[in-house]
């Protein structure tokens, strides 16, 4: 019999996260029990006009979306870092913070909250929304609406809310927007940034030119300890890594209204990332109490840049249908060389490794839709998407091998063939879909969709083979108004992951210092599940806050894990792969809610609490375990303090990860991370003729994020260790300063 897993949720609730717990759902439902028997009208969706907002003084329309209970987009961090990993099942870093969608094409819905910008959604990726927000001013604002139903009228399907940002349809001026950043490190370093934007209004054309310089600069100090089976000590590991990164980005974004009939966009962005690194990292081996130490330094160049441009074009019909047409076009270009020496007392190198990556990632996607209101209340969309993706990855390897013959074309090392290391991957796809879209009455509506996916993957270079793959993806979205504050959705759907090109080819192992290079897998296929939702909303009343409680299971099949490719006891390795089925349990209760029942009305308090679980049968030793990188839960709170008199507003946010759960099986090692609870706080004040300073601190508690890794000799089914690693990476804390204003 099989047992149930979702129960074993709550054992992951420690002493400490119980107490997190037990005060953050207590303010939590607190103010929504305060606030249960009043009324906030008779519509669903919320309008908060400009006038809203006043006594906030906002600079720009983020920073008016972010005094929305339940809309706040950049209050919070991920950690020190960034997040513990990604979504890819074949990377070794990261976490399923959320199994969704790849990144590839648009598809016909999206989850979450979604930002629509006069009703439109932005034609871009990279392009992303909420950066647009912060280059809007807030004088273009009209007002900002909460969508929490569905309709064919709406540019994006199947959000659990949207945000509609309306700007004035006149604009009396044309506004310059500008931001000036200087960013302090714990190493006493210190990065300057900014940004210009211009955005107005002539006839009928809206228009946005951004450009801006992001400082990206980190500093990292890295410890480890390892020991041997007895708990005989083996060696020591100290490091330093400085990534010296500024992001530059110019974009553009354009609205021009043809007519009263006919409208389109255009937008348009280009970027330069580059990162160079460098390291330095002394190793002591303990073993036998002989202190022999060896030192390297590292030199890692880094040039990465990507475009993208996008645009759509629509059309209303008299009788109120509407035809849309799309497209986006994109680049990324990244270009990047390890190479490794060796440093002796005497102050002499000897470069022992070298490695050259370079790829080129390309996106081509076409969309075209019709919707019209065929019966009364009822509407349907139908249309088709056709997205072309390329990879073209090219990975050199040069070694220090005795014997061995130098080359030129491998840094002066000698060359090391490494399978599947020169490859092109190409994918096309195409999606015909129907939304059918029914207001069944005031208070219920049902959206259902019917996507067809049917594409081919190819390889060409060190491997060839193509691949069709044929997928129907239904979705079945309702929601049921039980008063105009409480809303209950159910919603039942299939999700085709689009695979990362990267897991098809050879790529750099950022990871481990014992492996530079991770294989790739030729033979991947997409892996699906069924996401069975619900979830129930509160909004309280006179503007107090939001509450909701959101259950979901995802039923995976062909999951994406790490599987088993080695060819012998001398060649163990692995790649991502499909290793069958898996099961993933979340239950997460959310608020942000205003604390006007205690007495402080401009206090925001924010809370995020889940509990998670997942089952999955290990492709290395058969045993029942969680997915890899899927963390246990979290507990996070935060707050805002808007002090209009003064002009005035301060925050601080918590993030914290339950411990214990975030591990990463491979054929030769586990690992698992943690780290204490991390904190990031602001002060923002605006002075002078309407100059806003903001003053931002992150990693206020200067914790580190540290990994337990459990090595074994061959593979982990032999089950002979080989030595235990204890590491932690210090971040430090940074300090940020902007001051920012309006022409």
């Amino acid at each position: 019999m099989k047992k149930l897993i979702f129960p074993r949720i709550f054992t992951a609730i420690t002493p400490r996260s119980l107490t997190t717990f037990m005060v953050s759902t207590a303010v939590l439902f607190y103010g929504a029990a305060l606030s249960a028997q009043e009324n906030i009208g008779d519509d669903s969706t919320i309008v908060y006009p400009s006038t809203y907002f006043a006594e906030y003084a906002p600079v720009t329309a983020l920073d008016m979306l972010n005094r929305i209970p339940g809309m706040e987009t950049s209050s919070l961090s991920r950690g020190p870092g960034g997040s513990r990993g990604s979504s890819s099942g074949g990377s070794r870093g990261g976490s399923f913070a959320n199994v969704s969608r790849g990144g590839r094409g648009l598809g016909s819905g999206n989850s979450g909250i979604q930002i629509l910008i006069n009703g439109k959604r932005t034609a871009g990726k990279n392009n992303d929304t909420e950066a647009q927000l912060r280059r809007v001013d807030a004088d273009q604002v009209d007002y900002i609406e909460i969508i929490r139903g569905t309709s064919g009228d709406l540019d994006v399907r199947g959000s659990t809310q949207i945000a509609n940002i309306v700007l004035f349809e006149q604009l009396s001026t044309a506004t310059l927007n500008y931001e000036l950043d200087a960013s302090y490190y714990s190493d006493n370093h210190s990065e300057p940034g900014g940004s210009l934007t211009y955005a107005g209004q002539t006839g009928n054309l809206n228009f946005l030119i951004s450009g801006s310089a992001a400082p990206g600069y980190n500093y990292t100090e890295l410890r480890e300890n390892s020991i041997l089976p007895g708990e005989l000590p083996n060696d020591f590991i100290d490091e330093a890594r400085i990534r010296d990164n500024t992001t530059y980005t110019l974009s553009t974004n354009l609205d021009y209204q043809i007519n009263s009939k006919s409208s389109v966009r255009f937008n348009a962005l280009v970027a330069e990332d580059d990162d160079p690194t460098e390291v330095e990292r002394l190793t002591v081996d303990l073993r036998g109490g002989s202190l022999l130490h060896n030192y390297v330094r590292e030199d890692i160049p880094s040039e990465k840049t990507n475009w993208e441009v996008g645009g759509d074009y629509e059309y209303r019909r008299d009788n109120g249908d509407r035809f849309k047409a799309l497209f986006i076009a994109n680049e990324n270009d990244s270009a990047i060389l390890r190479e490794r020496w060796n440093v002796f007392d005497d102050g002499s190198e000897e470069k022992n490794l070298f490695l050259d990556t370079a790829s080129i990632l390309e996106e081509r996607i076409v969309r075209g839709s019709y919707t019209t209101d065929y019966f009364f209340d009822q509407d349907i969309e139908f249309g088709v998407e056709r997205a072309q993706t390329i990879l073209d990855s090219n990975l050199a390897l040069g070694a220090l091998i005795q014997g061995g013959t130098p080359s030129a074309a491998f840094g002066g090392l000698t060359g090391v063939a490494v399978p599947n290391a020169n490859t092109r991957v190409e994918e096309v796809r195409y999606e015909p879909f129907a939304i059918h879209n029914w207001r069944i009455s005031p208070r219920m509506s049902l959206e259902t969709s019917l996507v067809y996916e049917t594409s081919e993957i190819s390889m060409s270079g060190d491997v060839n083979n193509s691949r069709d793959f044929n997928f129907f993806k239904p979705k079945l979205d309702y929601r049921f108004d039980v008063t105009p504050q409480l809303q209950l959705r159910v919603l039942f759907e299939k999700v085709v992951r689009q695979l990362s090109f990267t897991d098809f080819v050879a790529t750099s192992d950022q990871e481990d210092e014992d492996s530079s290079v991770l294989a790739g897998n030729s033979n991947l296929r997409p892996d699906y599940w069924w996401n069975y939702n619900f979830l129930a909303e509160y909004r309280l009343p006179n503007d107090e806050g939001v509450v909701s409680a959101n259950f979901y299971h995802h039923r995976h099949k062909d999951f994406l894990q790490r599987i088993d490719l080695s060819t012998g006891p001398d060649d163990i390795r692995s790649a991502a792969g499909n290793i069958g089925t898996g099961d993933m349990y979340v239950f997460e209760v959310k608020g942000s809610i205003r604390l006007s029942r205690l007495g402080m009305p401009n206090v925001l308090f924010t809370t995020t609490v889940n509990a998670r679980d997942s089952e999955v049968n290990d492709s290395f030793t058969g045993e029942t375990r969680r997915f890899n990188n899927f963390h246990r839960g979290e507990f996070n709170w935060g707050f805002r303090h808007d002090i209009p008199s003064r002009r005035l507003n301060w925050g601080i946010d918590m993030r914290n990860r339950i411990d214990g759960g975030t591990k990463r099986w491979d054929v030769f090692d586990i690992e698992n991370d943690h780290a204490d609870p991390y904190f990031t706080g602001f002060v923002e004040v605006i002075a002078f003729d309407d100059i806003t300073f903001r003053l931002d601190a992150r990693n206020l508690l200067d914790v580190e994020v540290c990994r337990d890794r459990i090595r074994y000799e061959g593979h982990i089914r032999d089950n002979v260790l080989e030595e235990v690693e204890y590491m932690c990476r210090a971040f430090g804390r940074t300090v940020s300063l902007k001051v920012s204003g309006t022409f």
